[in-house]
C-alpha cells in the first residue's frame, strides 16, 4: 500500500479547509490517492453532526464563527497555535474499523508527545489524548464512502483562549493544556508538524497489511 503524501497548508480559514478535504476525498475515491493535511485554523468553533449546542456557554455571543460539520462529537475550538491534522485515508482497504482507526490516531499523538518527554494517555470512555487529567488533543472523524475526513487537533502553544467559551467536547470540568504549557518551552508549531508527520507515517508503516 502506498504511503500517503503529507502536506503543510499553513493557516487556513475553516471553510477553505473543508474545500481541501472534499477535494482529496474525491481524489481518494477516484484514484485511491491518500493525503495527510496538516494546518492551523483561523479562530473557529465547530460542532459535530448531533447539532447539540449544550456545550456552547453562550451560543448567541460567541467570539468566533461556528460551523456544523460531519464529524462525531460536540463543540471544540480551533485556532492559531493548534496543530490540526486531517488524514484522507481509504478505510475500506484498511479494515473498515472506526474504533481501531480512532485508537490509531490516539497512538500517533501519544508517540508525538513521547518525543517531547511527555506521557500521553487514553481515557476510558473518551476520545482524545490526556496528560494526567488534562486534555491536550481532541479527535473527531467523519467518513464518506469509507474515506476518512477531519481528524485530530493538538494544542501546541499557550493562550488558546477560545476554549473558555465552550465546554470542550462536552466534557464538564475538563482542563485543556498544551505542549508548550506541559514542557515549559515555547514550541514552534512548524517543528511539531515534522514530528507529527514522522509519528503518523511511522505507525502507519508498521500496521500489519496496512490495516488498523
Amino acid at each position: 500500500m502506498d504511503t500517503p503524501t503529507a502536506e503543510w497548508l499553513g493557516r487556513v480559514p475553516y471553510r477553505e479547509s473543508l474545500f481541501f478535504q472534499k477535494y482529496w476525498v474525491e481524489k481518494a475515491c477516484s484514484c485511491g490517492e491518500e493525503r495527510l493535511l496538516f494546518l492551523e485554523h483561523e479562530p473557529v468553533f465547530t460542532i459535530g453532526k448531533t447539532r447539540d449546542k449544550s456545550s456552547l456557554l453562550d451560543p448567541d455571543h460567541l467570539p468566533f464563527p461556528l460551523h456544523y460539520i460531519n464529524r462525531g462529537g460536540q463543540a471544540t475550538y480551533h485556532g492559531p497555535g493548534q496543530l490540526v491534522c486531517y488524514p484522507i485515508l481509504n478505510l475500506a482497504s484498511r479494515g473498515r474499523d472506526l474504533h481501531r482507526y480512532l485508537h490509531f490516531l490516539e497512538g500517533v499523538l501519544i508517540e508525538l508527545l513521547r518525543e517531547y518527554g511527555l506521557s500521553g494517555e487514553r481515557k476510558k470512555g473518551f476520545t482524545g489524548v490526556w496528560i494526567e487529567n488534562r486534555k491536550i488533543a481532541s479527535i473527531g472523524i467523519g467518513v464518506r464512502q469509507w474515506i476518512s475526513m477531519h481528524g485530530f487537533a493538538l494544542n501546541v502553544t499557550k493562550g488558546l483562549t477560545g476554549f473558555s467559551s465552550i465546554v470542550p467536547c462536552g466534557i464538564s470540568g475538563v482542563v485543556m493544556t498544551s505542549l508548550s504549557q506541559e514542557t515549559g518551552l515555547e514550541i514552534d508549531i512548524y517543528e511539531v508538524v515534522e514530528v507529527a508527520k514522522a509519528a503518523f507515517l511511522g505507525l502507519l508503516g508498521n500496521l500489519p497489511d496496512g490495516q488498523f
